[in-house]
């Protein structure tokens, strides 16, 4: 493992903010001799599998994360001015049961928790924390936040909160990067860290590739807020040092922390996410205990549809076409699939639940099971 890792890196799916492309994250980390890298992107995770198969292709260690939005309240609450107001949180994935916990959470970020961005709370935050790791974000995280605001007692608070559900593996983040608030927070970031004995971890917060890409991100973020590069009251970082920095310039801007460079490569070594692709993974479908195996059950209905649909006795083509269709379906592996599918669309016939065609574009066999002569 190298000298130093970069825990908070933005994609371009970090929609208009992140100007980093995932293909070249890992080709960038080789280059500076990185042999691992993490990926995380503003609420969301869809980057993560085109990630890890380029980190993959080059050899690098791919760290799957997310930097959360946290609601104030509940992720339930979406009362104007109150609401719309969030804290930041990094997240890494220490194993397949974290990257299934990280998954929900964002999912539940969009299917709960949606106010301006998808937000989680602290509540499927604990319910949901085993096997990730969690650092306290940047400037726009709830220690930071309290802390530059005077308010010791609440980030001590927080902090605490964190190590007490995630124990050894919180940390607190700090940085160094060009932003006046940052030096304050760093200062107070440290004593925090070293009265709670929480461990402390340097990143970068990394936005775009190089140095001499800072302007294509102020670019970005003009088109993500409808300002001009003109206008004196856009948005933008008074920063160049967003970048994806050598282990040289991290290890240098930290040598007063050695043990938060250290921390990179102790949190890398414990992310060990593996995907298996080319797979298909179901939910196993019980089937009646008076049939054998599902392809039984699901012969059975093919055969009660065709009589449905063509009568006792159909004739010989409707016959071979079937028997065809249900040996591809066999062969292909999915029986399952489209018992699964049969069991919905039933369900929701047999309950007055309007079904129309776009429930059906996967479905080769649908004119066996289907109540209407779809054909794709």
């Amino acid at each position: 493992m190298s000298d130093f890792v970069h825990l908070h890196i933005h994609s371009e799916f970090s929609l208009l903010d992140g100007a980093n492309r995932i293909k070249d994250l890992p080709v960038r980390a080789k280059e500076l001799g990185m042999d691992a890298i993490a990926l995380t992107d503003h609420g969301v995770m869809y980057g993560a599998i085109d990630f890890y198969k380029e980190c993959k292709k080059e050899g690098v260690k791919p760290i799957i994360g997310c930097e959360v939005y946290v609601a104030p309240r509940s992720r339930f609450d979406k009362e104007p001015n109150i609401d719309n107001k969030y804290n930041h949180l990094i997240l890494l994935a220490k194993n397949n049961q974290g990257y299934k916990n990280l998954s929900k959470l964002v999912s539940l970020g969009f299917v709960d928790g949606y106010y301006y961005k998808p937000r989680i709370d602290l509540e499927i935050l604990e319910k949901y924390h085993e096997g990730l790791i969690c650092l306290s974000a940047c400037l726009a995280g709830a220690v930071n936040q309290a802390l530059l605001n005077g308010e010791q007692e609440k980030a001590e608070e927080v902090a605490l909160w964190h190590k007490r559900v995630f124990g050894d593996d919180y940390y607190i983040e700090i940085q160094n990067n060009g932003i006046k608030e940052q030096v304050l927070a760093n200062q107070k970031l440290v004593q925090l860290a070293r009265k709670l004995d929480i461990p402390l971890v340097a990143t970068n917060d990394a936005h775009y590739l190089k140095r001499e890409d800072a302007y294509n991100h102020e670019v970005l973020l003009c088109i993500q807020t409808g300002k001009r590069m003109s206008d004196m009251d856009r948005m933008r970082f008074d920063t160049d040092e967003l970048y994806v920095k050598s282990p040289e310039e991290m290890i240098e801007y930290f040598k007063a922390f050695p043990d938060a460079i250290e921390n990179t490569v102790k949190i890398a070594e414990q992310c060990n996410v593996e995907f298996e692709f080319g797979h298909t993974i179901l939910p196993n479908y019980d089937v009646p205990p008076q049939y054998a195996t599902h392809f039984d059950f699901f012969k059975e209905l093919c055969d009660k549809g065709i009589k449905k649909r063509y009568g006792e006795n159909p004739s010989k083509e409707i016959l071979d076409r079937a028997e065809y269709e249900i040996s591809v379906i066999k062969k292909m592996g999915y029986v399952d699939y489209f018992l699964i599918v049969w069991d919905f669309i039933h369900y929701a016939k047999t309950h007055d639940i309007p079904v129309g065609p776009r429930s059906w574009v996967r479905c080769r066999f649908n004119y066996c099971i289907c109540n209407r002569n779809y054909r794709y």
